[in-house]
């Protein structure tokens, strides 16, 4: 089973780099949380629907400043 990565809208160059490295990407929704390892905002709202008050223990990566590469190795730093 793939690992699922949440992601938000906009950033396609992430989403895109994520899929390469053999990853899942799923929109960034709420009631899709429970089932992600990684939440990718891009920092543009620092409450992006209220993330930091929902119920996760998914890491949350602020893409502010990152290159993709940069974003996936943080995310296999997780695992």
């Amino acid at each position: 089973m793939q690992i699922q990565i949440a992601v938000e809208q906009g950033l396609d160059n992430v989403s895109q780099a994520l899929r390469t490295a053999g990853y899942q990407v799923v929109k960034l929704e709420q009631g899709q949380l429970q089932n992600v390892q990684c939440v990718v905002v891009s920092g543009g709202d620092d409450n992006m629907m209220g993330i930091q008050t929902t119920m996760t223990k998914a890491p949350v990566i602020n893409a502010q400043g990152l290159s993709p590469q940069e974003i996936v190795q943080k995310i296999r730093q997780y695992q």
